[in-house]
Formats: C-alpha cells, structure tokens, sequence
C-alpha cells in the first residue's frame, strides 16, 4: 500500500493506495482508505508537511498489517460431540460500530465528561447515553427493551438497569448543554449550514388516560384520543437537526418558537439566519421576532384563510411571471399540455403590509402541482363515494385529507318535513370551492431579490417533515412509554440524537438511499461468534449499502472470518476521533 495526494490546490485528499492484478495479470490500484483533508490533517501538524506525510506512511504500514492479518487462513475446528455452551450468547449486533464512530467523532464521551464534574453519579452516562441511542434506531423500544437489546452488542452493557432510569433525569437537566455541545461538534462530520433554518411541531401521544405533567388533551396529529406531548424542532440547510425542545400537549404551536429561537441565538451563535415555517407557526408575533436583527423569514400562506379582496387579488390569473423570466403572463392562456410549460412554475408578488411590516406575498401557479392535486382529490372523492355507497355508520371528516368533506347529509325532506333517514350523497359545491385553488401555492417574506431562491428554499421544508416521520417510524418515538417529565425530555433527547446521527451518516454515505434502506441494513449486520476461542463470521447480506459503509468509515465487517483480536481493534478504532494523534 502507498499514499496518494489527489485534487486541486485547495480540495486534496490524503488516500490510503493498495495495488493489486487484474483477472488479466495486469496490475493495477485502487482506493483502499481515505485519511482526510489535506489542508484539515495538515493544521494538525502546525503546517509541517514532512511531518504529515511521515504519518500518513505509518498509517500505510499499519494497514498493510491488518490486511495481511486479515487475509490469511484460518483453520477452526469443531466438535461434534459438544453443545454449546447454557446461555451463552453467540449472535451480536455490528450496525452499531458506524453509529459508534460518529459518537466519537461528536465528542459525546467529552461532553459527558464535562455533565458528570457537574453532578454525583457513579455510573457511566456515555455507556447509558450511546447505548440507548443505538437502541433506538437498531431495535426501537421500551427502556426496558433496550436495556436488554444492548447486552446483544459486541459490548454489552456493564451498568445496571436501575442506573439507566437514573441517567434519564440528568439527561434532561443536561439537555440544552448536550445540543448546543453536538451542533457544535458536528461541524467536525460535516460543516454546518445555518443560513437557513427550518421550524415545525408535531405530537407524541401516550397510551394513558389522564393528563399529568406536560402530558395533556391537545390536537393530535394522528387523531389519537389520547393525552400528547408536542416536540418543536429546528432543522439546518442540509436538513440535519439543530436543537429540540418539548411543551405540553395543550400549548398553542405558535408559542413554542421563540424559546427555543432564543436558545439557538444565545447558545449555538446563530444570529443572522432565514427562519422558514408553515403557516401554522408564521404568525404575526413570529414574523417580527425574525425580522429582527440579521433575520428574515419565508413562511407558507394560506390563500384559503385570506380575506375574499385580498384572495382575489393575489389569484388573479393576470401580472404571473414565469420564473427566470420578466415578462409578465395571464396563466388562463397557458397551454398545460406543452412539457415546457406543465413543468413551469410561475409567480406574482404582492405587497403587503402588515403592521408596521412591509412584506411581499409570492403567488405561484404550477400546471405539475394543479395535476397532482386533482389526482389527489380524485382518489379521495371515490373512497367518499364508497362510502355514500356502503351501509356502514357515517362519521364526520376530520381533517383536510379526510374523504368524508365530500360527503354531504341531508336530514330535511324537500317540503321542510323532517326526513326518517338521513341522506348521502356527493357535495359537489365542496369539491368546486376545493378546485379554485388547484395549482395555487403562496409563502409570505421579508426578504427582497430572488424569487426563484425563495421559492426554493420554501420546497425544502419537506425535509423537516421527513425528520419526523423517521422518529415516528423508523424510531417508533410513540407511543411514549416513560411517565416522568425528566424522563419524557430524556427521551426525545436520544431520540433527537438517534436522528442527528442518521443524517450525518446519510451525508457520509452519499445520501444515495432511503432511510429504510440505511437503517434496515444496520440493523441486519449481525455478527455471529463460532466459539469463544476463535472469532465471528458474518450473519448477513453483503450490499451495496454495507459497502458504502465499510468504504466510508474504514473499516470492514464483511470479511469471511474475523478473529476476535481483529474485532477488537476495529471496536478500538470506532472509538478514535478520525484525526490524527487525537483521542478521546
């Protein structure tokens, strides 16, 4: 193996060569491991470049060992006459080795180091706090469940379950210390890009019955009729979480943000940024807190809500622009057949003022959109006509979504006479009044200049969204098991970090697949042991997602055997900061 120096002047990267021959006895090289940044490793060597290169050959050397380690032979041998051993384990958990090393590389084990000179604990909180991480995304359960998920792992716990409940309630206390300390660190993974930062709420519910602590009647987003919690949350550009917070289920949504925006501001040194939101966080309070400071907002607007004056003025089909273009375009003449022009999108900006704000209402019409909601709507106005249709009790529509709108009763007769039965039947005025606005989409802003940027970054809040359905789903953060509010934030803090790690592993990797894709495959990468003398074999699928891992973190569990030694350095590795002569 040799060292390589490839890109340009202000971009190279330090790699790790190995050579080899091809099928046809040609030889050639390939990538073997890449060491980092050029300009990054050589900081840490005080700018000495003989220095870094003399350690980056060693690093060749060192690996060139492991591999022939690795590649020789091994001759295990077995008994058939012997059991195996009373429960004793022999099936682990390896996924988590790659969560293992963002830990690291996070510093969370310094960042516990510093909660611990604040409190009297003699258990090990960055066991309790990692392993409960890697349980979340690996086997997302009670913590009770996890506790005994975690005894799977190739380093099972060595803390008792009890101190597990105990760490919970310094988690919590410790929580905003533990984010702004991870944003912080982060940007050691993967710079940090705060120039825009996106804000939404969702709940949790718990499956109780009364309301106690923060734990309160509120409105469900999944219309459980059960006591919830509400979690606020702040997203990066890149759509990596930033800082999290958590409010009783009862509170206004609109209340949540400038507590948590204060911390940001205060504790993460982010001032001058774009705050992005929904309409059901835009309000007006809200919208002047962002227009402090270096501070500007894009938030979505419901052209449903407005005023019928202002409403038609802002969908008037006259004065839309084309995005890129200045001339101005009456969307009626529009041919909505052309590709060109089904894939389009056009604007209109509207002045507005509101209170002593001037701000601009961006109205954009898109043909692609206008299609996509009518298809929507169709699928939902045949449930409704199933529905009319079936003999089954009729309920009334709950949300925006819920086929049941369209559905229309009538209980009065013709003559005025009170009906025997009630009746069923299509509401097409609702589905006309819906129809007006297919197509139609509009954000309120402050901001001056690029519509098209606008535009943009409004689209993004998808991302934000996503976030929550990877804990809702993948995390399974609900229903919520803990009772104690120490414990709830406790929770949603592993939560919160089981995310931050997922992203920052999504961003190593090359964000080329879903989310189920990634955390399945951690999941299945399981190691099983052949006896206690030797070492593992492989109890999984070799992929193109284990491959991408394995290349991107530098090690490999995918070899045919790996002795325990062997294993054991890799363990070591992963709990190495991926610098040079820095450990934790």
């Amino acid at each position: 193996m040799y060292i390589a120096v490839t890109g340009s002047k202000n971009n190279k990267d330090i790699y790790i060569y190995q050579s080899f021959r091809k099928k046809d006895g040609k030889s050639s090289s390939r990538i073997y491991k890449k060491l980092g940044k050029y300009n990054t490793l050589l900081e840490q060597f005080d700018g000495d470049e003989d220095k870094l290169m003399a350690w980056a050959k060693d690093e060749a050397v060192r690996e060139t060992e492991l591999y022939n380690q690795r590649n020789g032979k091994v001759i295990v041998e077995f008994s058939q006459a012997a059991c195996i051993p009373l429960n004793e384990t022999r099936v682990f958990h390896a996924g988590y080795l790659f969560l293992q090393e963002l830990c690291t590389d996070l510093r969370l084990d310094n960042i516990c180091r510093v909660i611990k000179s604040r409190h009297k604990y003699k258990y090990d909180l960055h066991a309790i706090l990692t392993d409960l991480v890697y349980a979340r995304i690996l086997s997302p359960s009670s913590k009770l469940s996890s506790y005994g998920f975690c005894k799977t792992l190739l380093e099972p716990p060595k803390y008792e379950l009890q101190d597990v409940y105990r760490a919970l309630s310094v988690i919590a206390e410790e929580s905003d210390f533990i984010q702004s300390e991870l944003y912080k660190n982060s940007n050691f993974i993967h710079p940090r890009n705060q120039r825009i930062l996106y804000y939404d709420c969702t709940n949790y519910y718990f499956e109780i019955e009364e309301e106690s602590g923060s734990k309160h009647f509120g409105k469900s987003k999944e219309n459980r009729p059960n006591p919830i919690v509400t979690m606020g949350l702040f997203m990066d550009a890149d759509g990596i979480p930033l800082a999290f917070d958590t409010f009783p289920g009862n509170q206004n949504e609109q209340t949540t943000l400038k507590p948590l925006e204060k911390k940001i501001i205060r504790d993460f040194n982010c001032n001058e940024f774009i705050f992005c939101s929904d309409a059901g966080l835009g309000s007006v309070n809200n919208r002047e807190f962002n227009s402090m400071g270096n501070r500007s907002y894009i938030i979505t607007h419901s052209l449903k809500k407005m005023k019928k004056d202002d409403r038609d003025i802002a969908m008037n089909p006259t004065q839309f622009r084309k995005v890129g273009f200045t001339d101005f375009i009456d969307i009626r003449d529009l041919d909505e057949t052309d590709e060109d022009v089904f894939n389009s999108i056009y604007y209109k900006e509207v002045p507005v003022v509101t209170g002593d704000m001037d701000e601009t209402l961006i109205v954009t019409y898109s043909p692609k959109y206008k299609a996509y909601q009518k298809k929507i709507r169709a699928r939902q106005i045949e449930r409704a006509e199933k529905i009319i249709d079936s003999p089954c009790k009729k309920r009334k529509g709950k949300n925006q979504n819920d086929p049941m709108r369209f559905v229309k009763k009538t209980s009065i007769t013709n003559d005025g006479e009170i009906a025997e039965k009630n009746v069923y039947e299509l509401d097409e005025d609702q589905v006309a009044k819906e129809e007006i606005y297919d197509g139609f989409y509009a954000v309120i802003t402050n901001l001056e200049g690029d519509v098209d940027e606008i535009i943009r970054i409004n689209k993004q809040r998808w991302e934000i969204e996503e976030n929550f359905r990877i804990m809702k789903t993948e995390f399974e953060a609900r229903p919520v098991y803990v009772r104690r509010d120490d414990r709830i934030k406790a929770h949603f803090m592993t939560c919160f970090i089981s995310l931050l790690l997922y992203r920052l592993l999504e961003k190593k990797i090359g964000c080329k697949y879903t989310a189920e894709q990634i955390i399945e495959t951690l999941r299945s990468m399981k190691l099983t042991l052949l006896n206690t003398a030797n070492g593992y074999v492989p109890a999984y699928t070799r992929t193109e997602i284990t491959d991408a891992l394995h290349r991107n973190f530098g090690f490999r569990t995918d070899y045919e055997f790996i002795k325990k030694s062997t294993m054991r350095g890799i363990i070591k590795e992963t709990k190495i900061i991926n610098l040079p002569n820095t450990k934790i």
